[in-house]
């Protein structure tokens, strides 16, 4: 692999996390509860010297940890994840003329649309090869550890856990938390059937290894 096709699946990547960032800011934009994890860190900060931004940086680095032991690879993916998606996000959100939904249906048809967005950003990042983002390579090594368990029921058993420790600690929860939990698994099955995808086939190289191709060691 060439230096140029290793700048071009970074291009893929960003690319990838800016249709995932514009699917998170419908769910916001939806304005019927928070998803699992933005509630878990809601919740965190909750109890913690830290703001939203913060709480979710450090699960971030909890969950890379959990990754480490579950022995995923931690790959350039990871790294450009962990930098862009809160900015990308965060910029949606300034810059969106997008109003919060008035009622409960117009939140869940958005928020539908939104979990769309997030399975084809995710879809076009993984096929980057250069690992997830610290909780997408979460659910892929969950996933290994369950292979006759369809990856969108793993994402919903995840998401499911997080919605619960979160609520526990004072996230809010509302309607569009449980839609998450058990809906934006089911709509990523059903976009990664019709495009014939198993994030769990990917061939991801890590860190160490994209080195290697760059530099020549």
């Amino acid at each position: 692999m060439s230096k140029s096709q290793i700048m071009r699946q970074w291009l893929q990547i960003a690319l990838g996390l800016l249709v995932f960032s514009f699917g998170v800011n419908l769910t916001i934009f939806a304005n019927i509860g928070l998803a699992p994890w933005d509630c878990l860190g809601m919740g965190i900060s909750a109890h913690t010297p830290l703001n939203y931004g913060l709480a979710m940086t450090a699960t971030s680095v909890v969950i890379l940890l959990i990754d480490l032991l579950l022995r995923e690879r931690i790959g350039y993916g990871t790294i450009i994840d962990a930098l862009l998606t809160g900015n990308f996000v965060q910029a949606f959100n300034d810059l969106s003329p997008l109003k919060p939904c008035a009622s409960v249906w117009s939140g869940i048809a958005m928020m539908l649309v939104g979990f769309v967005f997030m399975a084809i950003g995710m879809w076009i990042y993984m096929r980057g090869e250069q690992c997830c983002g610290p909780r997408d390579a979460l659910l892929v090594g969950l996933g290994k550890r369950l292979p006759k368990v369809p990856i969108g029921a793993v994402q919903i058993i995840l998401w499911s856990v997080v919605t619960v420790v979160g609520w526990v600690l004072g996230g809010p929860v509302g309607v569009g938390t449980l839609l998450s939990a058990l809906g934006a698994g089911a709509v990523m099955q059903l976009v990664y059937q019709l495009l014939r995808f198993e994030p769990r086939d990917v061939e991801h190289r890590s860190v160490i290894e994209v080195n290697r191709r760059l530099f020549g060691r």
